[in-house]
C-alpha cells in the first residue's frame, strides 16, 4: 500500500512538471518525483533486505534530489535564463495529452506484460508512463534546460523499471548509470552556458532561423 502511494505521487509530480510554466516549477516537480523515487527504492531495499538497493537509494537522494536540481537552478541563474519555458503546447492541452500517454502505458502493461506481483505491474506501468511523458516534455518545450528535465524524467522512469521489475540491477551497473547521469548533466550545463554566451538565448526554436 505504501509503495503504491509512492508510485501515485511519482505520477502526480510528473504531471506537475507537464503543467509547469516556469523553470523553477519544473525543477521543483523533478525534485518531488525523484524524492518519491528515493522513498520507493528505500522501501524496496528495506523489504527485500537488499543492501545494494539501500546504497543506490542513498546515491539517488544525493544526486537526483540535491545535486542535479541545484545544478539546473545554478545554470539557469548563471545564464540569466527566462523563467518562461517557451511552450509549443499550453499546459491544459499538455495534461490531456499526458493523460492519453498514461492510458496507453496502462493498456500496454495490462495486455502485454504479465508479472507475478501487483507492485511490479504497477511499477512498470508508472515507469512506462514517466518515460512517455518525459519524451513529450522534450518535444513540447523550447528551452534547452526544460528538455534536459524531460531527459531526466525518462531516466527516472528507466531507473524505476529496473529497480522494481528486475529486483535491482547489479550494483556496479547502477553506479555506472549514476555516473553517466552526473556527466550528462555537467556536460549539458556547459553546452547550455556556451550556447547562451554565443547566441544570447537557449531557445532551441530559434535554430530554425539559421536555415539558408
Amino acid at each position: 500500500m505504501v509503495m503504491d502511494i509512492f508510485l501515485l505521487c511519482m505520477l502526480i509530480t510528473t504531471f506537475a512538471m507537464v503543467a509547469a510554466k516556469r523553470m523553477t516549477a519544473l525543477v521543483n516537480g523533478f525534485i518531488g518525483e525523484s524524492l518519491f523515487l528515493f522513498f520507493f527504492t528505500l522501501t524496496l531495499g528495506l523489504r527485500s533486505a537488499h543492501a545494494e538497493l539501500l546504497m543506490v537509494a542513498a546515491l539517488l537522494f544525493i544526486i537526483k534530489v540535491i545535486f542535479i536540481p541545484y545544478s539546473l537552478k545554478r545554470i539557469s541563474n548563471k545564464i540569466k535564463a527566462e523563467e518562461d519555458l517557451g511552450l509549443f503546447i499550453n499546459p491544459m492541452v499538455s495534461i490531456f495529452i499526458s493523460g492519453g500517454l498514461v492510458y496507453l502505458a496502462y493498456l500496454f502493461t495490462r495486455r502485454i506484460i504479465s508479472m507475478p506481483g501487483a507492485i511490479e505491474n504497477a511499477a512498470f506501468f508508472v515507469s512506462l508512463a514517466m518515460i512517455l511523458i518525459g519524451i513529450f516534455i522534450m518535444v513540447s518545450r523550447m528551452k534547452a534546460l526544460a528538455q534536459v528535465a524531460g531527459l531526466l524524467v525518462i531516466e527516472n522512469g528507466l531507473f524505476l523499471a529496473a529497480s522494481a521489475v528486475s529486483g535491482g540491477m547489479p550494483f556496479f551497473v547502477e553506479i555506472a548509470i549514476f555516473f553517466d547521469i552526473f556527466l550528462c548533466v555537467t556536460i549539458l550545463g556547459i553546452f547550455v552556458y556556451k550556447i547562451n554566451r554565443l547566441f544570447t538565448h537557449i531557445d532551441v526554436d530559434k535554430l530554425t532561423e539559421l536555415k539558408g
